[in-house]
């Protein structure tokens, strides 16, 4: 079959990951087209992955080359201008998180998907190592019991330099600090594996650093199955971790890394009375892939030649997007936020921070 056209606007850091990850992709994928307004990081991205169209903005690219699927790795405060864009012009889009500023936005997108018939994902890679999908696996299948308790916990640490960029801890570039930029990630693979949340009760805090935004959030998050979680989101953890737990009725399964798991990271504990029959399916689980851009692209690419959506469709993102707007409405309205209450004449729907946060 013929590969994909791929195209990557934006050429910064993030975008040779995508790029590296692609060329994994062998065949499948080709990529044709880039775009960036510094003329020589567009070059020197170009040069360096043989891409062969260079482009000084998003609707030449769309214009001339045509591209199936557009990877989006500029600043978040441009995602939305950007992937309304492309798939207007019938391009699917893969966005990087977060994918948007605000849940006003993202339905924005989700309209547009609908009118133009072209399609957008969320990088949300962490659900795509045979860690989490192992995980899935045991859940959906009863084995591991009711969900009980969860732990999701972001503590990393950016000193005050990072923060002085220019489009760092801004609510109208970033759409909020750790919440939004940092713990999303940790927290859509919680919401992946518990689903639904009915309540959140939290508070942010400018701890340490100087920033419009915050630096710290803590949450207490109720899910429809019953569960409840705990989220911290920090930059100020000199000690760096992602960890996640889940405990539940016959077991209690944890993962502890930094940027990106592979399957050694991951822990399972079962309870005495069923510790045969759950490690016998954790053992029989899918094995051998890290969380990476190459794992979710892999099946964004097989996805798109299925003809379904592709992962992270924007109704399963919007669902993390949500948890994020709730904490940030709790927080600065200091009571509990229901998702109901997130809706279009929410102040909180347009702006993440709402009508400003009380410091």
């Amino acid at each position: 079959m013929e590969p994909i056209r791929v195209a990557v606007v934006g050429t910064g850091n993030i975008a040779r990951l995508h790029a590296e990850a692609l060329r994994e992709l062998g065949d499948e994928v080709r990529l044709v087209g880039a775009v960036d307004v510094d003329e020589s990081r567009l070059a020197a991205f170009c040069d360096r992955y043989d891409v062969p169209a260079r482009h000084p903005d998003v609707s030449s690219l769309l214009e001339k080359d045509r591209p199936e699927l557009v990877h989006v790795c500029t600043p978040p405060g441009s995602h939305h201008e950007l992937a309304l864009a492309c798939l207007r012009a019938g391009s699917n889009v893969l966005v990087e998180k977060p994918p948007t500023l605000n849940l006003g936005e993202l339905d924005d997108l989700a309209e547009a998907e609908q009118r133009h018939g072209a399609r957008l994902a969320t990088v949300f890679q962490h659900r795509f190592g045979t860690g989490a999908l192992r995980l899935r696996a045991l859940v959906d299948a009863g084995v591991l019991g009711r969900p009980l308790v969860g732990i999701c916990h972001t503590t990393w640490f950016r000193p005050q330099s990072y923060f002085d960029v220019e489009w760092r801890g801004r609510w109208d570039t970033e759409g909020g600090g750790p919440t939004m930029g940092h713990g999303i990630h940790q927290m859509d693979l919680l919401c992946a594996i518990l689903g639904d949340w009915t309540e959140v009760s939290a508070l942010a805090r400018q701890q340490a650093r100087r920033s419009e935004t915050e630096d710290l959030s803590m949450a207490h998050v109720s899910f429809a199955n019953g569960a409840v979680a705990s989220v911290v989101n920090s930059l100020l953890s000199v000690r760096e971790e992602s960890y996640l737990r889940f405990d539940f009725e016959r077991a209690t399964v944890e993962v502890t890394h930094l940027y990106g798991y592979g399957d050694d990271d991951w822990r399972i504990t079962p309870a005495p009375e069923y510790a045969d029959e759950v490690l016998a399916a954790w053992r029989a689980g899918a094995a051998g892939v890290r969380s990476s851009h190459q794992a979710q692209f892999a099946e964004v690419v097989r996805s798109l030649r299925n003809g379904a959506p592709p992962p992270v469709t924007s109704a399963e993102t919007r669902r993390t997007m949500q948890l994020v707007a709730g904490v940030y409405a709790s927080a600065f309205t200091r009571r509990p936020v229901r998702p109901d209450e997130l809706s279009d004449n929410s102040p909180f729907y347009r702006r993440m921070q709402g009508d400003g946060p009380r410091w």
